[in-house]
């Protein structure tokens, strides 16, 4: 990501006050489906922001890391993480995901919501564990004007085909995707 990038969020990050407590919770897509996720094990926040579904994810009793390319964004996370008490299951870093996933262990969450880098795709199946968990949702044309970062008609369900699909939309301007990794790779 080009300098300015960075800039651009870390400076979007600091005119926003600081999240709330209360606002700790999982994205919208996510609320109504939020019992198939599991409450121990790992998760990815990428793209996390200030930390806001990353620190639910904790609260439910994953082990998070999030990924986000504003270091602003990465100390409100860790900032919140601290305030709810879930700091010592939860680890921010300043990651640029142009560069790629950062190396981990499989990861039986991947959270990834309001970022599209279709580079990633492969990586994001790779790094599930077996029977884990993607929820990505994304800027979608279906509903909108057509745009770099939005996604095409039924782009996520084809990106993420080898994944056992459990719920998905697209509308007004959004896609998403609930899909789980198989537990034996074919």
């Amino acid at each position: 990501m080009a300098e300015a990038d960075r800039q651009r969020w870390d400076e979007r990050y600091q005119t926003m006050a600081p999240p709330s407590v209360d606002a700790v919770g999982p994205p919208e897509f996510l609320a109504a489906h939020a019992e198939v996720l599991p409450t121990a094990g790992r998760a990815l926040d990428l793209a996390c922001g200030p930390g806001l579904a990353a620190v639910w994810l904790a609260e439910r009793g994953l082990h998070v890391e999030g990924f986000d390319v504003s270091p602003v964004a990465v100390g409100q996370a860790r900032d919140l993480a601290q305030r709810v008490g879930v700091s010592d299951r939860c680890r921010f870093a300043v990651v640029d995901l142009d560069d790629g996933l950062p190396a981990g262990p499989p990861a039986d969450v991947i959270l990834c919501h309001r970022f599209r880098d279709r580079r990633l795709d492969h990586a994001i199946i790779e790094r599930l564990a077996p029977g884990g968990l993607l929820a990505i949702a994304v800027l979608s044309e279906v509903g909108a004007a057509p745009g770099p970062f939005r996604a095409v008609a039924g782009e996520l369900p084809a990106a993420f085909a080898e994944l056992d699909q459990l719920a998905a939309g697209e509308g007004a301007g959004q896609a998403w995707l609930l899909a789980r990794a198989r537990r034996e790779r074919r």
